[in-house]
């Protein structure tokens, strides 16, 4: 039995397959630093977080057209739902595209033909995040914001930054996140992943962040623990993807328990599937391996989804409706 689930976290650049990413890069004829499934496989044993960037840059730079972009987004929404998903927001970098000779036009409409075509073909409701990249011009920054904001009533509900956060602090983004929220959408940034607490603090006071992407390294101040369980804030949690990154030292030492246990809503999500080796079902397990129910899961990305209202009944209604009791321990690991 497939228990529901929802994902707040999940890169879209990184849920292609690798038998679809060379299919794709030679659909384009772009060059991949390796040319088979199992090449792709040994490039995806990352030494550090920065490696891990570098190796996603030189991957997603194959993706080019419309069509590729809506090819992706309906691709994980067939994964997805096979993993018992029911609604997703995924991210996106336009602007890595952009500086490939891709037209903004061209990124939004497949994507968001794409979540459209999800919904019809397999009933998962996405919603899309584009991303700001950390070492992108004001200027930049601002162009990803407006053309977010042109697509907002085709599913585009927020914006993100993310990339090298120890390198890159939160606060240089404040007019960008202000222009955002200003359009209505919202605030979704990465922080507290390679970096500290310092860097979720300048997320949710400079950023006015409505959720934080990663963020378990709060668990280094206590009284930014108390506030995020105060205030509410959900924070977006990839354990597997945190291991493969090194971002932490073994699954067993994640401090997600802490975190719930202090208060703290943390929705599981799957970051950048195909290039960690994981999907839904292994990173729900893996939580479930660290004493944090689906249940409990399931409900923080009810709170933390940046979906209207109905939408938000709807996803309730399928917890409350789901006999969480009936989970076996064998779906669990």
């Amino acid at each position: 039995m497939t228990y529901p689930k929802i994902e707040l976290h999940v890169h879209l650049e990184g849920t292609v397959r690798p038998e679809t990413l060379l299919e794709i890069a030679q659909r384009n004829d772009y060059a991949l630093p390796a040319d088979t499934v199992e090449g792709l496989a040994e490039l995806y044993e990352y030494r550090d977080f920065e490696h891990f960037i570098e190796v996603w840059i030189l991957t997603t730079n194959a993706l080019r057209t419309r069509g590729d972009f809506r090819q992706v987004v309906v691709d994980y929404a067939a994964e997805a739902a096979a993993h018992g998903a029911v609604y997703v927001e995924a991210i996106f970098s336009p602007a890595e595209r952009i500086a490939r000779g891709v037209r903004w036009d061209e990124i939004f409409a497949g994507y968001c033909d794409g979540a459209l075509e999800a919904e019809e073909l397999y009933g998962v409701t996405v919603r899309l995040t584009p991303d700001i990249y950390r070492g992108a011009s004001p200027e930049q920054a601002a162009e990803v914001v407006r053309h977010s904001a042109a697509y907002r009533e085709r599913g585009v509900v927020g914006i993100g930054l993310g990339g090298l956060e120890a390198q890159y602090p939160p606060e240089p983004y404040a007019d960008a996140f202000a222009l955002a929220k200003a359009e209505g959408l919202g605030s979704v940034p990465h922080a507290g992943e390679v970096a500290g607490p310092a860097s979720i603090r300048g997320a949710l006071d400079t950023l006015h962040a409505d959720r934080i992407r990663h963020g378990f390294r709060a668990i280094e101040d206590a009284g930014l623990v108390a506030e995020l369980a105060e205030r509410g804030i959900v924070l977006d949690v990839t354990p597997v993807s945190n291991v493969r990154t090194g971002a932490v030292a073994s699954l067993e030492e994640h401090p997600l328990p802490r975190l719930v246990e202090a208060g703290v809503r943390c929705s599981i999500s799957t970051d950048d599937p195909a290039m960690f080796d994981t999907d839904l079902t292994r990173e729900y397990a893996a939580a479930a391996s660290l004493g944090v129910d689906p249940r409990t899961t399931y409900e923080a990305g009810v709170a933390g989804a940046l979906c209207d209202e109905a939408t938000r009944e709807r996803l309730r209604a399928v917890g409350e409706a789901f006999d969480w009791a009936q989970i076996s321990e064998a779906e669990l690991v």
